[in-house]
Protein backbone atom coordinates (compact mmCIF):
# COMPACT_ATOMS: atom_id res chain seq x y z
CA UNK A 1 0.00 0.00 0.00
CA UNK A 2 1.06 3.63 -0.50
CA UNK A 3 1.04 6.60 2.46
CA UNK A 4 -0.36 9.75 0.35
CA UNK A 5 0.83 13.28 1.66
CA UNK A 6 -1.29 16.29 0.74
CA UNK A 7 -0.27 20.19 0.79
CA UNK A 8 -1.93 23.27 -0.93
CA UNK A 9 -5.29 24.29 -0.78
CA UNK A 10 -6.70 27.50 1.41
CA UNK A 11 -9.35 30.21 0.74
CA UNK A 12 -8.85 31.71 -2.52
CA UNK A 13 -11.43 34.40 -4.23
CA UNK A 14 -13.74 33.78 -7.21
CA UNK A 15 -11.38 33.21 -10.13
CA UNK A 16 -8.54 32.78 -8.71
CA UNK A 17 -5.93 29.66 -8.85
CA UNK A 18 -4.51 26.77 -6.39
CA UNK A 19 -2.12 23.81 -6.80
CA UNK A 20 -3.05 20.90 -4.58
CA UNK A 21 0.00 18.54 -4.08
CA UNK A 22 0.23 14.64 -3.07
CA UNK A 23 3.22 12.84 -1.85
CA UNK A 24 3.14 9.35 -1.90
CA UNK A 25 5.71 7.33 -0.01
CA UNK A 26 5.91 3.39 0.53
CA UNK A 27 5.53 1.23 -2.30
CA UNK A 28 6.19 2.64 -5.82
CA UNK A 29 3.23 4.68 -6.81
CA UNK A 30 4.31 5.08 -10.24
CA UNK A 31 2.39 2.15 -11.07
CA UNK A 32 -0.51 3.40 -9.90
CA UNK A 33 -3.46 5.34 -11.53
CA UNK A 34 -3.89 8.57 -9.13
CA UNK A 35 -7.32 10.82 -8.54
CA UNK A 36 -8.52 13.59 -7.22
CA UNK A 37 -11.97 13.63 -5.15
CA UNK A 38 -13.90 16.57 -3.26
CA UNK A 39 -16.47 16.13 -0.76
CA UNK A 40 -18.17 19.17 0.21
CA UNK A 41 -20.77 19.19 3.18
CA UNK A 42 -23.42 17.10 3.50
CA UNK A 43 -22.84 16.14 0.14
CA UNK A 44 -21.49 12.32 -1.24
CA UNK A 45 -17.58 12.46 -2.04
CA UNK A 46 -17.66 13.15 -5.73
CA UNK A 47 -14.63 12.05 -8.80
CA UNK A 48 -12.56 15.16 -9.81
CA UNK A 49 -9.93 14.05 -11.96
CA UNK A 50 -7.69 11.13 -12.52
CA UNK A 51 -4.42 10.17 -14.35
CA UNK A 52 -2.70 6.82 -15.47
CA UNK A 53 0.51 5.68 -14.08
CA UNK A 54 2.17 6.86 -17.07
CA UNK A 55 0.26 10.50 -17.24
CA UNK A 56 -0.53 9.86 -20.75
CA UNK A 57 -3.98 9.47 -19.61
CA UNK A 58 -6.36 11.86 -17.89
CA UNK A 59 -9.95 12.26 -17.15
CA UNK A 60 -11.69 14.84 -15.50
CA UNK A 61 -15.31 15.74 -14.12
CA UNK A 62 -17.67 17.82 -15.95
CA UNK A 63 -17.98 20.71 -13.83
CA UNK A 64 -13.91 21.20 -13.54
CA UNK A 65 -12.79 19.90 -17.25
CA UNK A 66 -10.97 23.40 -18.74
CA UNK A 67 -10.39 24.71 -15.21
CA UNK A 68 -8.55 22.01 -13.11
CA UNK A 69 -5.37 20.12 -14.62
CA UNK A 70 -3.47 16.86 -13.26
CA UNK A 71 -0.06 15.92 -13.64
CA UNK A 72 2.34 13.47 -12.03
CA UNK A 73 6.24 13.72 -11.91
CA UNK A 74 6.59 10.02 -10.85
CA UNK A 75 10.36 10.94 -10.40
CA UNK A 76 8.94 12.67 -7.27
CA UNK A 77 6.16 10.71 -6.45
CA UNK A 78 3.91 13.16 -6.53
CA UNK A 79 0.85 14.52 -8.29
CA UNK A 80 -0.83 17.49 -8.75
CA UNK A 81 -4.07 18.91 -9.42
CA UNK A 82 -3.78 22.96 -10.93
CA UNK A 83 -7.07 24.57 -10.40
CA UNK A 84 -8.23 28.07 -12.43
CA UNK A 85 -11.18 29.92 -12.71
CA UNK A 86 -12.59 28.99 -9.18
CA UNK A 87 -15.71 29.22 -8.67
CA UNK A 88 -17.30 29.49 -5.05
CA UNK A 89 -19.02 25.84 -5.97
CA UNK A 90 -15.40 24.13 -5.63
CA UNK A 91 -15.36 24.89 -2.39
CA UNK A 92 -14.72 21.12 -0.53
CA UNK A 93 -12.56 19.02 1.15
CA UNK A 94 -10.12 17.63 -1.49
CA UNK A 95 -9.12 14.36 -1.27
CA UNK A 96 -5.85 12.51 -3.20
CA UNK A 97 -6.35 8.87 -4.07
CA UNK A 98 -3.86 5.86 -5.40
CA UNK A 99 -5.83 3.04 -7.75
CA UNK A 100 -3.33 -0.11 -7.59
CA UNK A 101 -5.41 -1.75 -10.39
CA UNK A 102 -4.98 1.58 -12.30
CA UNK A 103 -8.82 0.88 -13.63
CA UNK A 104 -9.04 4.63 -14.52
CA UNK A 105 -12.30 4.70 -12.59
CA UNK A 106 -14.35 7.20 -11.21
CA UNK A 107 -15.87 5.72 -8.41
CA UNK A 108 -13.69 6.32 -5.57
CA UNK A 109 -14.48 2.80 -4.07
CA UNK A 110 -12.11 1.66 -6.72
CA UNK A 111 -9.51 3.41 -4.82
CA UNK A 112 -6.86 1.88 -2.22
CA UNK A 113 -4.98 4.41 -0.80
CA UNK A 114 -6.38 8.04 0.24
CA UNK A 115 -4.66 11.15 1.25
CA UNK A 116 -5.89 13.34 4.89
CA UNK A 117 -7.56 16.05 2.67
CA UNK A 118 -7.08 19.51 2.48
CA UNK A 119 -10.09 22.21 2.64
CA UNK A 120 -10.19 24.95 -0.34
CA UNK A 121 -12.14 27.48 -0.14
CA UNK A 122 -13.76 29.72 -2.79
CA UNK A 123 -15.22 32.95 -1.78
CA UNK A 124 -17.39 35.04 -4.24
Amino acid sequence: QVQLVQSGGGLVQAGGSLRLSCAASGRTSSSYAMGWFRQAPGKERAFVAGISWSGGSTWYAGSVKGRFTISRDNAKNTVYLQMNSLKPEDTAVYYCAADALSLYSRNWRDYDSWGQGTQVTVSS
